[in-house]
């Protein structure tokens, strides 16, 4: 096998492990119950307004991927080398893994434990998410389509992503909830912590990515 076909290969198998530790995440603080993650506050308003418009009945996964492969089209027009293989496997692999883990960790009932116990979960989650999410972005194999406007946005700006990707983050909650969807404290919560910690554990993802990439090299 040619060097660069495994070293693409490789950078998928990365974006695939860190797509699916952010959808452990994901799947913690949606099971903490206190409100859904912000980019899925737009895609529950978006549907609502589809719904009453009367003519489709779109389930909430179909209207997710919707959206992502509108904003796939409008990031192909303002610059596709952005949009690679692994922007793909993204948008068609989350739901999946979410209702995997939704199945697996259903035993645990966190949606029946008190205050405290879903806060801390919903934190957890949210750092499993930004971490996992650091690692996709850092395999430069591609990203997912609704982190992807940030990691576009900041670097065409110049501005930090932990900044760019809360107000994404808060856009797609002021939008959605706008559009009749509904959102909680770990809505909130989510907005403002997943960018910044993303942001922070870049170095160290970074760091990660390239030694899985010098080891392979070095075989």
């Amino acid at each position: 096998m040619k060097k660069n076909t495994k070293e693409v290969l490789l950078r998928l198998l990365l974006l695939f492990a860190g797509l699916t530790v952010a959808h452990l995440g994901v799947t913690l603080f949606l099971l903490a119950d206190l409100g859904s993650d912000p980019f899925n506050v737009l895609i529950q308003g978006l549907r609502l307004l589809a719904l009453k418009a009367g003519r489709l009945t779109p389930t909430h996964g179909t209207v997710h991927m919707a959206v992502c492969f509108l904003i796939i089209l409008i990031l192909l027009l303002v610059d596709r080398s952005y949009v690679k293989l692994g922007t793909i496997v993204c948008m068609f692999c989350g739901g999946p893994i979410i209702d995997l883990f939704t199945w697996l960790l259903r035993v645990f009932a966190i949606g029946r434990a008190g205050t405290a116990v879903k806060l801390a979960v919903l934190m957890l989650g949210c750092c499993i998410l930004a971490f996992g999410m650091s690692v996709v972005i850092r395999s430069e194999a591609g990203t997912g389509p609704n982190d992807l406007v940030a990691v576009v946005v900041s670097e065409k700006s110049g501005l930090r992503f932990g900044a760019v990707r809360v107000a994404a983050d808060l856009l797609f909650v002021l939008i959605g909830f706008l559009l009749g969807g509904t959102f909680g404290i770990g809505t909130v919560l989510c907005a403002f912590l997943v960018g910044p910690v993303a942001e922070l554990v870049m170095p160290f993802s970074s760091s990660l990515v390239n030694a899985c990439l010098r080891s392979a090299r070095e075989r």
